[in-house]
Order: C-alpha cells, then sequence, then structure tokens
C-alpha cells in the first residue's frame, strides 16, 4: 500500500480558487519565507552583520521553541484542516504569527535605539509595512483556515515576547562581546562586522566609496 503523500508546509498554501482575497492572502502568509531567505540569507552574503545575524538566530530560536509548545500542548487545527490537509500537524500556537511579531518587535526595537542602515525615526513608513504585515499574517491565518482565534493570538503574543526578551539578551548581554567575535578567527575569515556604532551606515558607506573613487582618480593622474 502507498503511503501517503505530504505537503511541505512552509511553502504549501492553500485557498478557495476565485476568492481574491483568499489569493492574496495565501502570499500574504508566505512572507515569512521570503524574509527568511531573500533577507536573512541575502544579509549574510553581502553584509555580514552581527546583529542581523543575532537576529536571524533569535528567529530561529523562536521557532525551535514553538514547534516544542505544539509538540507539547498538541492542539488540533480547526476543522477546515481537512480541506487544507494539514490534521496531521498542530495550531498551536501558530507559528507564522510568532515569526511575523517576533521580527516586528525585534526590528521596532533595533529602530528605536538607533540600530538600523537608516534614519528610521525620520521615516514611520518602515515601521508602518512592518506591523501591517504581521496583522495581515495573522488574519489570513484564520480567514484562510489554518487557525483558529485563539491561536493566532497565542503566537501573536508569544512572539511579541521573545522578540523583546532576545533583544535584551543580544544587546544587553552579548553586545559586548560583539568586538571579540569581530576579532576572531570567524569573524576575520567571513568578514563578520558590527556598524551599530555608526549612526547612518549607508550614508558613510556612500562617503567612503566616493572618497576612495577620487582617491583612485588621484593616483590615476598622478601616475
Amino acid at each position: 500500500m502507498t503511503p501517503p503523500l505530504k505537503a511541505v508546509t512552509l511553502t504549501h498554501v492553500r485557498y478557495q480558487k476565485g476568492d481574491r482575497v483568499g489569493h492574496f492572502l495565501a502570499w500574504i502568509s508566505l512572507v515569512p519565507v521570503f524574509i527568511s531567505f531573500g533577507g536573512f540569507v541575502s544579509h549574510f552574503l553581502f553584509r555580514r552583520e552581527l546583529q542581523g545575524m543575532f537576529f536571524a538566530l533569535g528567529l530561529i530560536l523562536s521557532q525551535f521553541i514553538n514547534e516544542v509548545i505544539k509538540t507539547t500542548v498538541q492542539q488540533a487545527r480547526p476543522a477546515t484542516c481537512a480541506l487544507l490537509e494539514m490534521c496531521d500537524s498542530h495550531g498551536w500556537p501558530s507559528s507564522h504569527c510568532q515569526y511575523m511579531f517576533f521580527f516586528a518587535t525585534y526590528l521596532t526595537l533595533l529602530s528605536l535605539k538607533g540600530l538600523t542602515f537608516w534614519h528610521v525615526r525620520d521615516n514611520p513608513f518602515l515601521h508602518l509595512l512592518t506591523w501591517s504585515l504581521a496583522l495581515l499574517t495573522m488574519f489570513s491565518r484564520v480567514y484562510l483556515g489554518y487557525h483558529t482565534v485563539a491561536q493566532v493570538l497565542a503566537g501573536t503574543a508569544l512572539g511579541v515576547f521573545l522578540g523583546a526578551v532576545w533583544f535584551r539578551v543580544v544587546n544587553s548581554v552579548l553586545y559586548p562581546y560583539f568586538p571579540l567575535i569581530e576579532e576572531s578567527a570567524f569573524g576575520r575569515r567571513l568578514y563578520v562586522k558590527d556598524t551599530s556604532h555608526i549612526s547612518n551606515v549607508l550614508k558613510f558607506e556612500y562617503d567612503m566609496a566616493r572618497a576612495e573613487r577620487r582617491n583612485l582618480a588621484s593616483n590615476s593622474k598622478a601616475d
């Protein structure tokens, strides 16, 4: 007898055919995937900032905690799980909500402390976008039938709590060790760095790139 097939739930999102709102919300449910692979992977490849790396580590730990709780509590998903082929997994708390609200909380605290690549305090659009995506994700999980209201609220609360706690751990306990990580064999080999002491990293890099270009031009003329 052939065993039943199982979908990869990370990207397997269903909605009712012809439902445009459901179609839109299905894509919203994939935002955590886009952030993980499009955001943090590219950040490591091109930036290698310690703040970003510990941000990503916190999200991984948060999802691990989510799986432990789900396995322990074993609360079933709503009755719609049969149509979604998700009845073999547990629903409390919602991992999507926990991820997005951890992300929104941590990013907000980073910006309030001035530890981002731009002056976010002068540009609240980023906060509006981040929290809007988090709220839409919460709504989408109920609308599409993957979770109950209680399950998304639990994931939301846990995400906010863990995001705030992890921010405190990173920036109060681990931050003093950032210079040691930079100077370690790991940091030197992979060019890992911390630029949180620079108020505006984008402007700093822009000015340094222009200065280096002028120096190269001056040396070329001198030769």
